[in-house]
């Protein structure tokens, strides 16, 4: 299947998409705290759904049966929102998306809550900042494998952590998962060329120990192999018509982040 190239005007639709799961992201941060359970947090992401016009991506995937998926220390992506309780000290892992007329927007973010471990932290540190080593890599012109080139090398450059293999960004548009696959590993270089109309979900896994997984029982909660602790996080952005990015799920637009890479985003959205 081709890569989808996207007008000014469908990314536009795709923003107000991206604004809905930044305000379920803010609305979670808030909210999140020790003794609440998982499933609460998706009665939250559902009521900013709503109220922003806006339908879930998630619900019915492929038969998921939630709005989010919510995922706790060694459960890495895709976990189910339900009875279980968030404790003090855990990792949570959050991934959501929304559609708005017809267009997808997907990000996710894991958050400690409570008293956190400076390993947990620098684990959910190193993850974010490589995603936005991902993200400044794939620029106008650049290669696709680029993007996982650069979120390997940030990675490994901070100490011993495991890059999940079998899971990666994607294409997102008229779909949630469309192509190209993206790799968080590889060489520099390769794949198709990346140009003005892209769009791209971004989202590094990472554990603290090893990147082999498991996939439970419930046919879609993935855990790392060893129980240890993942970090997950993910923003979809596009390359606007003058060649520009702009991150469509962050409120900036990723402006102060890709700043620090000495990177402008376009100012078309």
């Amino acid at each position: 299947m081709a890569i989808q190239i996207k007008t000014l005007d469908q990314l536009k639709v795709m923003r107000r998409a991206g604004l809905v799961v930044a305000q379920i992201h803010i609305a979670i941060r808030e909210a999140i705290k020790p003794g609440m359970t998982t499933d609460a947090l998706d009665v939250i992401a559902a009521a900013v759904i709503k109220r922003g016009g806006a339908t879930s991506n998630f619900l019915n995937y492929h038969g998921f049966p939630a709005t989010i998926c919510v995922s706790i220390n060694d459960e890495i992506v895709h976990g189910i929102p339900g009875p279980k309780i968030i404790n003090d000290g855990d990792i949570v892992s959050v991934d959501c998306g929304a559609i708005v007329d017809g267009w997808h927007g997907d990000a996710a973010f894991s958050i400690g809550v409570g008293t956190i471990s400076a390993e947990d932290q620098k684990l959910m540190d190193v993850c974010e900042e490589s995603m936005w080593h991902g993200i400044a890599a794939g620029k106008n012109g650049a290669k696709l494998s680029d993007i996982g080139y650069a979120i390997e090398q940030y990675t490994n450059s901070q100490g011993k952590y495991g890059i999940l293999q079998e899971y990666g960004g994607h294409g997102i548009g008229t779909e949630m998962h469309q192509e190209p696959h993206v790799l968080n590993f590889g060489k520099a270089g390769n794949g198709p060329q990346i140009v003005p109309g892209f769009a791209l979900a971004i989202e590094p896994m990472i554990t603290r120990g090893s990147a082999r997984t498991k996939v439970l029982a419930d046919d879609w909660t993935v855990v790392s192999a060893d129980k240890s602790r993942g970090a997950h996080f993910e923003h979809t952005y596009c390359i606007a018509p003058d060649g520009k990015p702009f991150v469509l799920t962050s409120i900036d637009g990723g402006r102060a982040d890709l700043a620090r890479f000495k990177v402008e985003i376009s100012d078309l959205l």
